[in-house]
């Protein structure tokens, strides 16, 4: 798939606007990225966002960031 098709530049968009939201609440995913197997062809399904692995003091960050949303 083009580095410039439609469905990767919306990924990169979302990705984007997550990684912005993120740092709103301190938080920083390190892997946070596009999944280029979701763009590869294989599969007919929507790209997927690559979220990765975090450590113990930002999933507790993450997880306060939600609660405070939805407490």
């Amino acid at each position: 798939m083009s580095l410039t098709s439609p469905a990767r530049q919306e990924a990169a968009r979302a990705v984007n606007a997550l990684r912005d939201a993120l740092a709103k609440h301190g938080i920083v995913l390190p892997s946070l990225d596009i999944d280029d197997f979701s763009l590869s062809g294989v599969t007919a399904l929507p790209p997927l966002v690559e979220l990765g692995r975090c450590n113990l003091d930002t999933a507790h960050k993450l997880a306060e960031a939600l609660e405070a949303v939805h407490g």
